[in-house]
């Protein structure tokens, strides 16, 4: 374990230092949010080549699931945040107990660090969530997906396809199966940790509601937005939702928010929606950081998501999350067979200056998230297609 130790800012200097855990893309962005403020970041990264790393000046290598690290890593920061979920409960609360400010805290974050957790903690607040439960072993799963061809009605039918989730550690897809069988339930269980069931609710879109909160309790909500996943993973965000109703945005935002007031969530809090048929909205997953359906807010809002967060986690007045613009478009840059993107600027530059390009020194590797663009402006089938162009061109999917 190396650092670069806090000696080279100025005497004098009392700006404050943020501690990330995480070195990916979400810390990379979230340290230039808080570069213009004078924020100083301090940064606990698995390796130096992480995207955050290369290009936080203050960077401890070492390991997040190690509490002495941890508190090393701790020692010289006002605050602690994060850019993933995967710190052990128990090593935030020894935190807390050593007077470490950590945001959010380890009572908030275990909503997104064990989705039984969360799903237990929604219906005790009466949040609308797809049909859900903890199950045992593949014959369980059956017995689940029996029960919900009962509650409709279906005498005939055998309740599959099911959504089988690991409690803990799933991500872009990772750790989640669409199971149409008992017999295709058994992979799942083989990792030996608990699995939620989830019934596959015939959505109509998925929808994203971001909101800020800081300590003492001054909240902001994004527009909502629409989410468009390909393989499980996203793959464009358009803000707002088109289409979307004012009633059913605003009561998504106004879910949102409770939830982040009733967890008591600081920082940046994402509810993943599935806008339903007949006109409702269920929670499918929170996330307790900047994450992938805020990003349009870099170019897209006054106030980005990451700049907010920082803001949050500071207890500083948070700031307008208002659009600039009528649409704005976000595309994820996903690695392909094509490694050399920059030599694809030069004609994504030229096609559309008002292009923005997020790139997060990440090697390309197929299917990687390596980066984003983001496009604006007042018609959104332009919009859509300059986004969509330009993560294509930049991946090698598009050559003309």
């Amino acid at each position: 374990m190396g650092s670069v130790p806090n000696g080279r800012y100025p005497v004098g200097v009392t700006f404050p230092v943020v501690g990330m855990v995480g070195g990916g893309q979400l810390a990379r962005m979230t340290h230039e949010a808080g570069i213009p403020l004078g924020i100083r970041f301090k940064l606990l990264s698995d390796t130096p080549q992480d995207s955050a790393a290369q290009v936080v000046s203050d960077v401890v290598i070492g390991d997040y699931r190690d509490l002495d690290t941890l508190r090393d890593f701790a020692r010289g920061c006002d605050v602690i945040t994060f850019d993933h979920e995967h710190v052990p409960t128990e090593h935030l609360r020894a935190l807390e107990a050593d007077g470490i400010p950590v945001r959010p805290g380890p009572d908030a974050l275990v909503h997104a660090q064990d989705k039984g957790v969360m799903r237990a903690k929604l219906d005790a607040l009466g949040v609308p969530c797809p049909r859900h439960r903890i199950v045992r072993d593949p014959a369980d799963v059956a017995a689940f997906a029996a029960e919900g061809a009962a509650a409709e009605g279906d005498t005939e039918g055998d309740g599959f396809p099911v959504v089988l989730k690991t409690v803990r550690g799933g991500y872009d897809g990772k750790g989640v199966w669409v199971v149409r069988s008992a017999a295709e339930a058994a992979e799942p269980f083989r990792a030996g940790v608990p699995v939620l069931a989830e019934e596959k609710v015939p959505f109509v879109r998925e929808l994203a509601a971001n909101v800020v909160r800081s300590p003492h309790g001054q909240a902001v909500a994004y527009p909502v937005v629409e989410s468009r996943q390909v393989d499980g993973v996203c793959d464009t965000v358009i803000a707002p939702a088109p289409g979307l109703s004012e009633g059913l945005a605003g009561h998504a935002q106004d879910l949102a928010l409770r939830v982040a007031r009733e967890l008591d969530v600081v920082g940046h809090l994402a509810v993943e929606l599935f806008e339903t048929a007949d006109g409702r909205v269920l929670v499918n997953e929170l996330a307790m950081r900047p994450h992938n359906s805020g990003h349009w807010s870099q170019d897209g809002a006054v106030t980005s998501q990451f700049a907010n967060h920082v803001r949050a986690v500071l207890d500083l007045p948070l700031g307008d999350p208002r659009p600039r613009a009528k649409w704005t478009v976000m595309a994820n840059v996903l690695g392909g067979d094509y490694p050399d993107m920059y030599a694809a600027y030069l004609h994504c530059m030229a096609r559309d200056p008002q292009l923005k390009i997020h790139m997060y020194g990440k090697d390309v590797k197929p299917g990687r998230k390596v980066g984003h663009v983001n496009t604006y402006g007042d018609d959104l089938d332009d919009v859509l297609e300059r986004a969509r162009h330009a993560a294509g061109y930049l991946k090698g999917t598009i050559t003309e």
